[in-house]
């Protein structure tokens, strides 16, 4: 064994283990703190890989972007930051899916592979990558990006408790809610 392939097995265990942590707290915010550790040993795990584009994506959008929105949709949503008995749940259903699902992988990999080894194609460029990115990919590409928007005008939508709600009409106020209406103006900065 060489000195990588340690870093890589120490790297490894760190994001096992930091994965093992996001699913087992009961602190969503712990949670979502764990999830920037395993998501860091992973950009490490691509670093010794030679992979330093790959690296450093997964550093800004994984790391910076999906975490912190993340922790946008907790604040927003006034969920509770603390423990919660809510997130304490039987873990063997999971455990039991989880453990089956990679135990079925590695057969079916040590079956499709029998230990032979795999020629791997020549070092990948920024420039290959993005190639294929704005190519091959632009559309997965865009709807994730949409899906993320979606994702965070949800939560604002979620936060604001007024938005949906009846309008309950004002005292002495018409009966087809103009007077309600007025009232909700001036509630919301006195301007019309």
């Amino acid at each position: 064994m060489t000195g990588a392939d340690l870093l890589l097995l120490a790297l490894g265990a760190v994001a096992v283990g930091a994965g093992v942590l996001v699913v087992t707290t009961k602190h969503l915010v712990r949670a979502g703190l764990y999830l920037v550790v395993c998501l860091g040993a992973l950009a490490g795990d691509y670093l010794v890989l030679s992979a330093e584009l790959v690296a450093w994506v997964q550093v800004l959008i994984y790391v910076g972007a999906v975490v912190v929105l993340l922790l946008f949709a907790v604040m927003l949503t006034r969920a509770p930051i603390g423990a919660s008995d809510d997130l304490d749940r039987p873990g063997w259903p999971a455990a039991l899916i989880g453990g089956g699902a990679g135990l079925g992988l590695t057969v079916l990999l040590i079956h499709a592979y029998r230990w032979s080894t795999v020629a791997l194609p020549g070092a990948g460029t920024a420039e290959r990558l993005g190639e294929q990115i704005f190519r091959s990919w632009v559309l997965p590409f865009e709807v994730l990006s949409v899906l993320l928007l979606s994702a965070l005008v949800g939560a604002v939508v979620l936060s604001r408790p007024d938005i949906g709600r009846p309008v309950r009409a004002a005292d002495g106020g018409a009966a087809d809610g103009t007077a309600a209406q007025d009232a909700v103006d001036v509630d919301s900065g006195g301007r019309r």
